[in-house]
């Protein structure tokens, strides 16, 4: 089921272009700052990178409810809790590497 927004494309434009302009700007002046980074380290070396960049690619679909792909490419997939927390902070993208293969 496709649900509609109650505002038509003008009115979302006319109230949301801006702020989401400067948000646009920000992401690019942050893509910018990385590629400059006095250590020279590759960005992608780092998983919140890659996953930022495969959210930035799924925002460029066409297809509907890239907000939510875009949230799963953030998130955690696993379900079952943790033995022990690795760290007291949020990463705000899912490190597969801290997985513990069995």
């Amino acid at each position: 089921m496709i649900r509609r927004c109650m505002l038509t494309t003008r009115q979302l434009t006319d109230e949301y272009f801006l702020e989401n302009r400067n948000r646009l700007l920000d992401i690019a002046a942050f893509l910018d700052r990385l590629e400059r980074s006095s250590d020279g380290e590759d960005p992608d070396s780092d998983f919140r990178i890659r996953a930022f960049r495969e959210g930035l690619h799924e925002l460029l679909s066409d297809k509907p409810g890239r907000a939510r792909r875009v949230h799963l490419i953030l998130s955690d997939p696993t379900a079952q809790p943790r033995e022990r927390l690795d760290c007291k902070a949020a990463f705000g993208a899912y490190n597969s590497a801290l997985e513990v293969r069995s």
